[in-house]
């Protein structure tokens, strides 16, 4: 059975942490919030390397790939955590293996007095929503298929975005697709946690046709989302092609009923917006730079692109046209705790290679500060600034009302340009200027970095990169990371309550190991698996 070998890859990976602390690690990188002492190096490209995390953590794991579902879609290949087998082939590290389908982003959620965490899938043949059972101590019985079809009984997109939403009481689901299959859909659970109408999947055609991934919700039921279409090739790198929404429903508890998409306009300081047509003809643009520069702060002001409940649209070709203002692939975002949903801050891939020497490359951390949820206008800033280091940032979360963690997703070939895997940071956001030695952020000093997980490579991650077929990916990713009690109610909405994952067993850190064998993992801060 496979979990005595991701078990075991834990535990290697908790010995391989303690000798590198011994070695390299820093105890000035510890401080209030979460016990973290900063991993030294991200893991080298090549070979199979296992997962370290700061020796204060542990991490267990709670699903992988080749886990059976307990109530497959064998009719259409929907049989297993991590692969469809439509095509008949069989199951990780063979050149014929079946197609690969990647759980993505987490939420937990406790529901009937069970403990569950979801997750949409991206890549393979069609989209699907499945459940992990954390209470169910029988692995083969662990994981259950919740959605893999549309209202019509068809299949629909590949998914990368989850939320839970509270008002609609639904799963919100992106579809990182360009216009007209990405999107969002919406799937109802009932009070036990199990799919409503089947698990029927509805496009909620209001809020666009986009490639959306990051999604949402804010105290007064707006959803904001972020897009991730990569720019064309320019001179130097890529150009700025993806924006940042927000949908402002008519009903908070029907999104179907329609609403207004805005989509955010950045002002440059003569208070002019930074337009498409500016950015993508000069994608060397001072602005661009300036953006990206710690302590810099625009206006910001949120531009209506489209009203009404009409079939889905092209939601980036309104936001083009609208002059609102495109960003390097902003992927995902998240409400700091304890600030009334007033600041937002989401997370820019950038061009993802060392070769790019245009502004903004590296992308980075953006923090969009509001005077309520429902304000038009606004101020964005950078907290933290992406380099060749640390950059495609990808998933994001609070861990408490100051730390945040940014997990990167940098891909192959950014992996092979610099020789290291993706990590996992741990950005202190709290005024530590009075601090000596502090990493967290001070007057005019940005928050430092410090890696909570250099992220390995599983053995079929390995073979996939060196010598798997063109449908499955490469090394390990990322992704996933999510810091939750599971309270359903709008009281739980991500930024309502301060997290405690160190003091208090209700809060819970997942994060999975995407590609190669597909682990989610469950971390523990002091050691002992929470419950």
């Amino acid at each position: 059975m496979h979990t005595p070998t991701i078990v075991k890859a834990g535990l290697v990976g908790t010995l391989a942490a303690a000798a590198a602390f011994a070695l390299g690690g820093s105890s000035a990188d510890a401080h209030g919030g979460l016990p973290v002492v900063g991993v030294p190096h991200a893991n080298a490209k090549f070979g199979v390397q296992n997962n370290v995390l700061t020796p204060s953590a542990s991490q267990t794991s709670v699903a992988w790939g080749n886990l059976p579902l307990t109530n497959p879609d064998t009719a259409n290949g929907v049989t297993h955590y991590g692969f469809n087998t439509l095509d008949g082939a069989p199951l990780t590290q063979t050149k014929n293996e079946a197609h690969k389908t990647e759980p993505d982003k987490n939420v937990y959620l406790v529901l009937g007095g069970r403990h569950y965490l979801y997750q949409g899938h991206e890549i393979g043949p069609r989209g699907y929503v499945t459940r992990i059972n954390l209470d169910e101590t029988d692995p083969l019985k662990r994981v259950t298929l919740i959605s893999d079809t549309d209202v019509a009984g068809n299949a629909y997109p590949t998914i990368d975005g989850i939320t839970w939403d509270p008002f609609t009481r639904q799963l919100l689901l992106t579809a990182e697709s360009s216009a007209p299959k990405g999107g969002v859909f919406g799937v109802g659970l009932d009070a036990k946690g199990d799919p409503v109408d089947g698990g029927r999947a509805t496009r909620l055609a209001a809020l666009g046709s986009g490639g959306f991934e990051g999604i949402q919700n804010d105290a007064a039921g707006n959803v904001w989302m972020l897009e991730d279409i990569g720019g064309a090739g320019a001179s130097g790198g890529k150009v700025p092609n993806s924006f940042v929404y927000r949908f402002v429903p008519n009903d908070k508890s029907d999104l179907t009923r329609g609403g207004t998409l805005q989509a955010l306009q950045i002002r440059r300081a003569d208070g002019t917006p930074a337009t498409t047509s500016q950015l993508q003809s000069n994608p060397s643009d001072p602005f661009i730079g300036a953006l990206h520069t710690y302590g810099s702060s625009f206006a910001t002001a949120w531009v209506t692109i489209h009203t009404g409940t009409t079939e889905a649209f092209d939601a980036t070709a309104a936001a083009k046209a609208a002059n609102a203002t495109p960003l390097k692939r902003p992927e995902n975002g998240v409400f700091r705790p304890g600030t009334g949903f007033k600041e937002f801050y989401f997370t820019e891939t950038g061009d993802t290679s060392t070769s790019s020497t245009l502004p903004g490359a590296y992308g980075g951390v953006f923090r969009i500060s509001q005077a309520s949820p429902t304000s038009d206008t606004g101020r964005i800033s950078i907290a933290a600034v992406g380099d060749v280091e640390h950059t495609g940032f990808d998933n994001i979360t609070f861990a408490t009302k100051d730390d945040l963690l940014v997990v990167e997703d940098a891909g192959d070939g950014l992996h092979t340009q610099r020789n290291a895997l993706d990590s996992g940071y741990v950005f202190n956001l709290a005024d530590g200027r009075e601090q000596e030695g502090s990493y967290a952020a001070g007057r005019g000093r940005a928050p430092k970095p410090v890696r909570f997980l250099a992220e390995g490579r599983d053995a079929s991650a390995t073979f996939d990169s060196m010598s798997g077929p063109s449908y499955n990916d490469g090394d390990n990713e990322i992704t996933g990371i999510h810091v939750s009690d599971g309270d359903p109610t709008v009281g739980g909405l991500l930024g309502a309550k301060l997290p405690q994952p160190t003091t208090s067993a209700s809060w819970r850190t997942f994060w999975t190991q995407q590609h190669g064998d597909n682990t989610t993992w469950e971390i523990s801060w002091n050691g002992d698996r929470q419950n």
